[in-house]
Order: C-alpha cells, then structure tokens, then sequence
C-alpha cells in the first residue's frame, strides 16, 4: 500500500492534561474553553479568511494516547461493560488502523495574537491538552446534519448526568471560570463504564488540580481538591 504523508497544522491547549476525565464525544461539555494555536508554517491570516461567519468546526486530530501498531478488527466499548466486541468501524473506539479522531467543536471566537498569529477558541472539545490537529473544516447543517440517523447499539447507553456534590470549603479553591466545565465534565461520570464501587476514590486531573471523588447511585461528591 502507498504510504501517505500528514503532518500536524496546529495544538489544542485546555484543562485536561489526562486522558481520564475527557468527555466521550464532542460537544457533550460545552462550558470547557479549548485554544487552538496554529504552528508557524500555517499562521497566515488568508488561511482563517471567512471562518468566522461558521458557528461549528470540525477538527480532525491525533489520538496519540492510543498509537500503536498492528490492526485489530474489533474492540470492547466501555459503555457495554467492557466485555462485549464490536467491529472496530461500528465503535468511536481511539484504538483504530489509524488513530485520526473526529470531532464537531463550536467556534467562540477569532483572534489575532501578536506572538502566535490567529488563534481559534473553541467550546465542546473531547482533545487533551496538547493535541496535535491535522486539519480544519466548517460543520454545514444542511448536510453534516441528518434527522433520520440513527444511534446503533449507542443507543441501549445513553449517558446520564450525574449530580455533582461539592462543599463550599472546596468549591471556594476552584477559581469561578473553572467552575462550571469542572462540574460538567463530572457530571458525565468520568469513571469506566463497568467500575460502580461506591467507596473507590478517583482522582481526576483537571486544569492545575486533582479532583478526587465518589460516586453513589446519581451524585457523584467531590472529597478532595489539590493544586498541583
């Protein structure tokens, strides 16, 4: 086969500097802010010409935590417990033939930077910190969008929101600008889908800190909170 030759264009930079805790799809935490910051070649301001008459980008970007050599064709969703196979083209699975991610993000704004060139903010993003993105294209609603598609076997696990617990004594260690994606990203419920022991403690990086929690039934509790 033709070897093909991609080469990044651009970092993400944002609050999760682990893969544990990142959102399973795009979108699903808008309240978490990302930057996009473009590598020298690629900083030319006739290159984000008209970008921002879109609401949604989509990025396609390395998964870089998951790279590793050979193809296996099926994969074990966590959302069905972490036993079952699925064809590896049927799952949103990071461990693929190649491991190019796809995700829908909302562009917030546009911004000229004197040091880094233009810089794109952008809500909703399941990137960690440091991400390399290999292109940029506008979402269209007339045809990205389809009302008649259907969700598979995704469909028997929806995720549900968690309530999130914090006391004040905590709560007040969060800076505000950080409070409402921290919550929303815990409200997803960042544990493995198969793991309901309600006395584990997880610890979570998030931004500058260490969130350690518990889960029980629907309220998830923050019980720790370190700077790091």
């Amino acid at each position: 086969m033709k070897e093909l030759k991609i080469e990044s264009i651009a970092k993400i930079h944002n609050d999760f500097t682990t893969k544990f805790g990142i959102p399973r799809q795009s979108g699903l935490c808008e309240n978490v802010v990302s930057k996009i910051v473009f590598h020298k070649k690629y900083r030319n301001p006739d290159a984000f010409r008209g970008i921002e008459e879109y609401s949604h980008l989509w990025l396609l970007w390395y998964f870089s935590e998951s790279d590793r050599e050979g193809f296996t064709p099926t994969v074990r969703p966590p959302k069905l417990g972490g036993n079952t196979r699925m064809g590896v083209f049927a799952t949103r699975s990071p461990f693929r033939p190649n491991p190019v991610g796809l995700s829908c993000v909302k562009l917030l704004k546009v911004e000229a930077d004197e040091r880094q060139g233009i810089v794109l903010y952008v809500s909703g993003a399941d990137l960690m910190n440091g991400t390399e993105i290999f292109d940029i294209k506008p979402y269209l609603p007339y045809c990205d969008s389809k009302a008649d598609a259907t969700n598979g076997f995704a469909l028997a696990t929806s995720e549900g929101r968690l309530m999130v617990k914090c006391e004040d004594s905590l709560l007040e260690k969060i800076p505000q600008e950080k409070r409402s994606g921290l919550f929303e990203v815990l409200s997803q419920d960042p544990r493995p889908a198969y793991q309901e022991d309600s006395e584990r403690v997880y610890v979570m990086p998030f931004s500058d800190f260490e969130v350690a929690f518990k889960v029980s039934g629907d309220t998830l509790e923050i019980v720790e909170l370190k700077t790091v």
